[in-house]
């Protein structure tokens, strides 16, 4: 359960400044207030990691200037069809970043990225494939919806698909790492436990 919770936050910190933008966004439909407050929490998040001299990964970097790109872009032309359609842009670059194998392991327990690092890499494609769906529908909601209905739909589709990967994810990498686990004989156990520092 504290590697479950654990992956949890993370992938929370890293999504921070977008959901943050599309809370505000829902509640205000104000852009610009919107955009600022997404880039500072963006920016914040990396000062703080900066500050406490925490190592600062590349999908962490990638989403920071994915929201000051997108950010400045949409604050420069004030344009709501711009916004609507930046997350699909962010959403391949996202995606593309996500087909290089072992992009995930940031997320995984040291034991995790021993027992299962298979099962991980094909996760990674499946995240992969999930941002690129993500940005074919939020251009078709984009091209044919009003504002509202994008910000509702996305938000809903964006929060529950992501989730609802995460727990699939988690539970089968899970359930196939202990049945491994248990099938290796006891040596290898005992060292699979010291490499993973347990």
């Amino acid at each position: 359960m504290r590697n479950f919770l654990q992956a949890g936050k993370l992938l929370l910190l890293d999504l921070a400044s977008t959901i943050l933008f599309l809370v505000i966004f829902l509640a205000t439909h104000n852009v610009p207030l919107s955009v600022g407050l997404g880039m500072g929490l963006g920016i914040a998040q990396i000062g703080w990691q900066f500050i406490r001299g925490t190592p600062i990964d590349t999908m962490e970097w990638l989403s920071l200037f994915l929201v000051l790109g997108s950010g400045a872009a949409t604050l420069l032309t004030n344009d709501p069809r711009f916004v609507m359609f930046k997350p699909s842009l962010i959403y391949i670059v996202v995606g593309a970043v996500m087909l290089k194998p072992g992009w995930i392991n940031r997320y995984l327990p040291p034991l995790a990225k021993l027992v299962v690092p298979d099962i991980a890499a094909i996760l990674g494609f499946v995240w992969a494939g999930l941002m690129f769906v993500s940005a074919a529908l939020n251009a078709f909601i984009a091209l044919n919806y009003s504002v509202e209905t994008w910000a509702s739909v996305m938000t809903m589709f964006g929060i529950v698909s992501k989730i609802g990967l995460f727990l699939v994810g988690f539970g089968v990498m899970r359930f196939i790492g202990t049945r491994r686990f248990r099938a290796t004989p006891e040596p290898e156990r005992v060292a699979l436990m010291g490499s993973a520092g347990r």
